[in-house]
């Protein structure tokens, strides 16, 4: 259980209806905030802890003008966690060109767009306010088959870097950078439950994360205790990935006994 305590702060999701971004939602409402979840089709049950129940905003993040009045509409913004994104598996030279743009779109102008409109609330408050990115390791390590994914996010982590600078001491922007993370969508990505297993064997930490991991880590950047992080990437992956290089060596070195 989460002992920080958020109350009377308001928290803005975006894609805070669902898989990661319901973690995300959970953990700031078990920490006694206020939630706004953001998305643009209203699900049929929203995130919900102890008889507290996350609130409902219909938008579409990628429109500068309906962002902006949304953010207007608050009557105050302490938090806002940019987690609206994803994609297909799609490789560069496949499909349509306007879809490897719309992914870009949608992970690295949206959140821009989102930030701008929170900027404008936050910088007016005497306490100004977090801001936290989320990115991937995708954004940090090649990604075929999403490159335009990660393009999207290792933008984003040059973003919060800029942001961070641009709009200290008020407003704190921080990246948390995602590894394999257990949804409701995990087979899509990891085939059936043998395959989310076998994944799961690669993280050091023997499972892939589960979305309350990344709200959790998410209460944290927004709260005092990180009242000194801002411009940082937090890596949320297990431990990582094992490098090739060793399951190689170790097989040239079984074949040379």
């Amino acid at each position: 259980m989460l002992t920080l305590d958020l109350s009377g702060k308001t928290v803005v999701v975006t894609g805070g209806v669902r898989g990661v971004g319901a973690g995300i939602s959970r953990a700031f409402l078990e920490a006694g905030a206020d939630v706004v979840a953001v998305a643009r089709r209203e699900p049929d049950t929203l995130p919900e802890v102890g008889g507290r129940t996350a609130r409902f905003a219909s938008l579409d993040v990628r429109d500068p003008a309906a962002a902006q009045a949304f953010m207007d509409g608050l009557d105050r913004l302490d938090v806002l966690v940019n987690n609206a994104g994803g994609g297909p598996f799609l490789p560069m030279a496949d499909g349509d060109l306007r879809t490897h743009l719309k992914i870009i779109e949608l992970n690295l102008a949206a959140p821009l767009i989102m930030a701008r409109a929170a900027h404008t609330v936050m910088d007016r408050q005497p306490e100004g306010g977090s801001i936290i990115m989320i990115g991937s390791v995708s954004g940090v390590r090649p990604s075929p088959g999403s490159a335009a994914y990660g393009a999207a996010k290792a933008g984003l982590a040059s973003l919060t870097t800029s942001l961070a600078v641009e709009w200290a001491p008020r407003i704190r922007v921080n990246t948390l950078t995602l590894g394999m993370v257990r949804t409701e969508l995990a087979h899509l990505h990891y085939g059936d439950e043998t395959g989310v297993e076998a994944v799961a064997r690669t993280v050091p930490l023997g499972r892939l994360a589960d979305p309350y991991d990344v709200g959790a880590a998410c209460v944290f950047l927004s709260s005092p205790l990180a009242g000194y992080a801002s411009g940082s990437s937090m890596l949320l992956h297990g431990g990582g990935e094992r490098p090739a290089f060793l399951d190689a060596a170790t097989v040239n070195k079984e074949e040379q006994k």
